[in-house]
């Protein structure tokens, strides 16, 4: 069997840049097992797998090591690979997740692209020592999401100069931990570890954007907010606060168009 394989950069407007996801247009659902070997072949943060029915988009998402609930970037690159490749001429494709619901991506003139997720539910907790101790800096706020603990800081610079120890995260119990910050020439920055999902540090988190847009919307009080993840790679965000929803915006570059066989 052969499939068609994209590879694409999103929340970037360069190759090499932003966060690579893998997307593979499917006929019909996989086995389960298949497409997490799939996604451990490709060694990339996430591999999206798409399946259409009539006029949705069912889609889901693997890391290397498990099926993930939310992505935002391969979400991302689903898009772009369905607006240039595979002929969607509406500007907005609706996509359903088993685990997320109904996930819409609009196309805008300018090459930027925009996702309606979900607005995730963060509370305030005590700090924990042990994340204290994994990240190697005590926050001034810690709170919890769906999914990922948040550590807010004073300064982009402090999110710099973090260097975690990544078997200590990886004994938490939680997807990943997302550490953030007011950023310096953009609203808020962040960075993204998931070591328990095979992924040390993510590039450009787009999921992870929905827990902290509610969060800096309040602190800054403004809804339409300019965002920065400081990966290596680094990535481009505009995140606007909706009440129950979020919408993150972003551009994508293709990489490679190739073929599995299997």
């Amino acid at each position: 069997m052969k499939l068609k394989l994209y590879q694409v950069d999103a929340f970037t407007d360069h190759v090499f840049g932003g966060n690579p996801a893998a997307v593979c247009i499917l006929d019909k659902w996989l086995e389960n097992d298949t497409m997490q070997k799939i996604a451990q072949e490709n060694n990339l943060a996430e591999t999206a797998f798409i399946v259409q029915q009539n006029n949705i988009f069912e889609l889901r998402w693997f890391t290397p090591e498990t099926e993930v609930d939310l992505c935002g970037h391969a979400t991302l690159a689903s898009a772009y690979v369905l607006f240039n490749y595979h002929g969607v001429t509406d500007k907005i494709i609706k996509f359903y997740s088993p685990r997320s619901g109904e996930l819409l991506v609009e196309k805008k003139s300018n090459g930027w692209m925009t996702m309606d997720f979900p607005t995730d539910t963060i509370v305030a907790i005590r700090n924990i020592p042990e994340l204290d101790a994994a990240i190697g800096l005590t926050p001034i706020k810690t709170l919890k999401g769906k999914t990922d603990y948040m550590m807010v800081f004073n300064s982009q610079q402090e999110i710099e100069a973090i260097d975690p120890d990544y078997h200590l995260l990886d004994q938490l119990d939680c997807r990943g931990v997302i550490v953030t910050a007011p950023g310096d020439q953009v609203d808020f920055v962040s960075r993204f570890f998931a070591p328990q999902c095979g992924i040390p540090e993510d590039p450009v988190t787009g999921s992870a954007h929905t827990s902290m847009t509610p969060y800096w919307s309040q602190i800054l009080n403004k809804n339409k907010m300019t965002a920065k993840q400081l990966s290596k790679r680094g990535g481009d965000l505009v995140c606007e606060h909706l009440g129950d929803r979020v919408k993150i915006s972003g551009k994508a570059m293709p990489y490679l168009i190739g073929e599995i066989d299997i």
